[in-house]
């Protein structure tokens, strides 16, 4: 055991959560749908993703999880407290578009919505944590897709900078830390949870992604223009879903492979942190037949307001080689299975060491302040006779990313802080399931949302108070080939 702390006193320590996963409430106080609360769990939830033209209204012969979630619109001051007790000294948060522009593109917003944020803000002030405010997370207005065809129309920047112009005015003296969109780069393979884009007939979906991911760069970066001006000592960060490819081996073509498919998500840091279109793009756009609407205005703002930090999750590494897709934006890449590291639940690759091996790579990429604002273990957790929570897979899973951060930071990386996803479980991104839980606090609601919501802690809970008490002291640095997390 670690006898001194690891983490720097100034380190942020928390939790990360998305409106549509936890709040529910989806039609209170003047809310409006967002594409997720069409969004149904069950085997209709896939073939929802991926053609959703048919799925754009609720339908009463099937559930939406996103509606009830685990109520925390009701249950706020509860969790938080809980949050409090945890000693966290961050909270990542989203703000849900729909609850302050309900279609997307009213003038005026809803006050309803913003007196909601007021009283979280209010509960996190009370037990001093800090909140990290994405603004756009998987919860574009339902309204902007019907109406306007989602990001692949230029009038949603207009819409987006009106919200964010109403959040920096509204809570700017609060919030130090903003994301623009979450998992930016995850347009590629979830167009519309990404990009709101409804591609059932589009012939050229390339075209189209890219042509949503310009204005969505081209929105973040007038919205860090705006918010610089309005809020001066604000942050502005970028958001990527980080998964790290290794090759297979080290035959040169699976090499290859490895950079074109990590280039994926390094695309959108580049122009987010730089400013400009990588060259290696050029190639990408001729051979798919792209040619995007840029105009010279688009250049001037995304080299003038690049991003203050870049956040990212991390969940696992992929693998590929030469003789499985690699391609910049695709439906789905075929995974190669990597002989080295064991496998979740849910057959996600657990890598620790990919974690530091990401942290290298992206600060000495881009030179700026990073921040991981997702990790964690999505498991299916047991209630034991005496009502507890053993959830010693989840405190092995984290205790061993932690050790592998703490080792980025003597490596040299600049690092604000660490928020797991999910300290109190929520709603599935993937699948909708309730079963597949991150959190620290158990609540009581299944797959088909019944339960009492009753909040139960977890072993976890008291194991990342003393983590985050210790500054990392109390981190075990086992070896990883003797630590199992099943």
């Amino acid at each position: 055991m670690s006898q001194e702390a690891l983490f720097p006193k100034n380190f942020l320590f928390g939790g990360a959560l998305a409106g549509n996963q936890y709040e529910g409430g989806f039609d209170k106080d003047g809310k409006g749908l967002s594409i997720v609360d069409v969004e149904p769990a069950g085997p209709e939830r896939s073939q929802m993703l991926a053609h959703p033209k048919n799925y754009l209204n609720i339908r009463d012969d099937l559930y939406y999880p996103s509606h009830k979630a685990i109520e925390f619109y009701d249950h706020y001051k509860e969790d938080i407290r809980l949050f409090g007790e945890m000693h966290f000294s961050a909270l990542r948060i989203s703000v849900n578009w729909a609850r302050i522009f309900p279609n997307g593109d009213e003038e005026t917003p809803n006050e309803a919505g913003l007196e909601f944020y007021d009283q979280v803000f209010d509960e996190l002030e009370k037990y001093q944590i800090e909140p990290v405010v994405t603004i756009s997370h998987y919860e574009t207005p339902l309204g902007l897709v019907k109406k306007y065809g989602g990001w692949n129309n230029r009038k949603l920047i207009d819409f987006y900078l009106r919200y964010a112009e109403t959040l920096f005015k509204r809570y700017g003296s609060r919030v130090k830390y903003w994301m623009s969109f979450n998992e930016i780069n995850c347009i590629t393979g979830s167009p519309f949870i990404a990009g709101a884009l409804v591609l059932d007939d589009v012939p050229n979906k390339i075209q189209a992604i890219y042509q949503a991911s310009h204005y969505e760069l081209v929105a973040s970066a007038k919205a860090t223009k705006l918010l610089h001006k309005l809020v001066p000592g604000a942050q502005m960060g970028c958001m990527l879903a980080f998964s790290p490819f290794y090759a297979k081996t080290c035959r040169p073509e699976d090499q290859i492979a490895a950079l074109q498919q990590n280039r994926v998500t390094l695309f959108y840091g580049d122009v987010h942190s730089r400013g400009y279109y990588p060259t290696y793009m050029n190639r990408f756009f001729k051979e798919n037949n792209v040619e995007l609407e840029i105009t010279d205005e688009d250049r001037k703002v995304l080299k003038e307001n690049t991003v203050d930090y870049i956040s990212f999750s991390y969940y696992m590494s992929h693998t590929t080689d030469a003789d499985h897709k690699s391609k910049l934006a695709s439906e789905a890449f075929e995974p190669v299975k990597n002989p080295y590291i064991e496998e979740s639940d849910w057959g996600w690759p657990i890598d620790p060491v990919g974690l530091r091996y990401s942290l290298n790579l992206l600060y000495e990429r881009y030179q700026k302040p990073l921040f991981i604002v997702e990790n964690g273990l999505g498991a299916r957790d047991d209630i034991e006779s005496d009502g507890s929570i053993n959830d010693d897979y989840r405190i092995n899973y984290l205790n061993d990313h932690l050790v592998q951060v703490a080792e980025a930071i003597k490596d040299g990386v600049d690092l604000i802080g660490y928020t797991t996803w999910g300290p109190i479980d929520v709603v599935s991104a993937g699948t909708g399931e309730m079963e597949k839980r991150y959190g620290f606090i158990y609540v009581d609601r299944d797959n088909k949302g019944n339960g009492t919501l009753e909040r139960r802690k977890k072993k976890s809970f008291d194991w990342y108070r003393d983590v985050i008490d210790s500054k990392g002291a109390v981190l075990k640095s086992a070896d990883l080939e003797e630590r199992s997390i099943h």
